[in-house]
């Protein structure tokens, strides 16, 4: 451990004289988009820093209410038949298994129109925590309150490819700093699901929007800062990103290619590089949320993994950039807790389909 962390710095030094082209290439590539004619206005409400705790109740709207259900369906995906993960990369540690299949969960609602151009919310490490959302697109879809109200998207859980950490698949789908990700779940999970034999015979005419605004991740932990990867990588793609207790830490592997130009990983969103403070703003939404004692609460940042930290950092680069984004602390809460989902999840969806129109 500590011969890695000496060689992260030494490493740091010898990029030293490379930061200011980094950050310039950073600057001109992927958050120059084309003019487009689809404009919202989400406004402020809700913006900002909040901090709940340490009394947590579930939020009705995320309970069985006896609403309209829509419907629900599984399938799976073969690792092998990927062109974009096949579980055999060369950074995989050979001691931590690769899934065979990955399972799809995917939830119609019952508010959704067959033929129309549905908006999507991807969830990583499916199903995750499709029950809340399901719960909260049968209760808010058809909510009286205009403030409060869900459109019909559809829900996807996917899930990861297996194990955890570095040398993982999963790492390396949600850890890695790149546009992979991002590719893998817009060309092959989304045509997958839609052309799914069971989701057809259902709905014939199911579709997705192609507006980046309609599409949304949500993760937590890696999952997480994968969701952050994928619109900063491709906002072209994704736009409105949901991460609780991000892994915003340096947790990519240490003999990833993208090593080169992001030496520690996820750190670099808000520290060393300072991704997003140097970068140009790019066009994402996002809600960001970190727990008082979540993983490493008090290591000292020369680990670059102390998640409070990193959550903080995020949330205050947001913050000085001009993002349209939300960040939740909460007291006395862990690592990825469910009592911080089952209080936040409706109020955290609510926000951040604010503004969400059909085109």
């Amino acid at each position: 451990m500590a011969f890695t962390m000496l060689m992260k710095s030494k490493r740091v030094s010898d990029f030293a004289c490379c930061f200011l082209f980094i950050c310039l290439v950073g600057l001109s590539s992927s958050s120059a988009l084309p003019d487009e004619p689809y404009t919202e206005k989400p406004g402020t409400d809700g913006n900002g820093n909040v901090v709940i705790g340490a009394d947590y109740q579930i939020d009705p709207d995320l309970m069985d209410r006896g609403n309209p259900k829509g419907k629900y369906f599984e399938f799976s995906m073969r690792l092998a038949d990927s062109k974009i993960f096949r579980g055999d990369d060369s950074t995989l540690d050979s001691r931590k298994p690769v899934r065979q299949e990955r399972k799809i969960f995917v939830y119609v609602p019952a508010a959704y129109n067959d033929g129309t151009k549905a908006p999507v919310l991807i969830t990583l490490d499916g199903p995750s925590r499709l029950n809340l959302v399901r719960n909260a697109l049968d209760n808010l879809t058809i909510s009286p309150d205009a403030s409060r109200k869900l459109p019909a998207f559809i829900a996807i859980g996917v899930e990861n490819g297996g194990n955890d950490g570095k040398g993982s698949e999963r790492g390396l789908e949600y850890d890695t700093l790149s546009d992979r990700f991002a590719r893998f779940i817009n060309d092959e999970v989304l045509p997958a699901v839609l052309s799914n034999a069971e989701i057809k015979a259902a709905y014939p005419n199911i579709a997705f929007t192609q507006n980046p605004w309609g599409k949304a991740v949500m993760g937590c932990s890696s999952g997480g800062a994968a969701a952050l990867t994928m619109g900063w990588f491709r906002p072209d793609l994704f736009r409105r990103l949901i991460t609780y207790s991000g892994t915003f830490v340096d947790q990519q592997d240490d003999d990833a290619p993208e090593e080169k130009q992001y030496l520690l990983g996820a750190w670099e969103y808000h520290s060393s590089m300072k991704l997003i403070e140097k970068s140009e703003k790019k066009p994402l939404r996002i809600f960001t949320h970190v727990s008082e004692n979540d993983n490493r609460a008090k290591d000292p940042e020369e680990t670059y993994h102390n998640w409070v930290m990193a959550n903080e950092r995020t949330a205050a680069a947001l913050k000085a950039k001009g993002y349209d984004y939300r960040f939740v602390f909460s007291r006395a809460t862990r690592h990825c807790d469910a009592k911080v989902f089952e209080q936040t999840l409706a109020d955290t969806l609510v926000w951040m389909w604010r503004g969400y129109h059909a085109e």
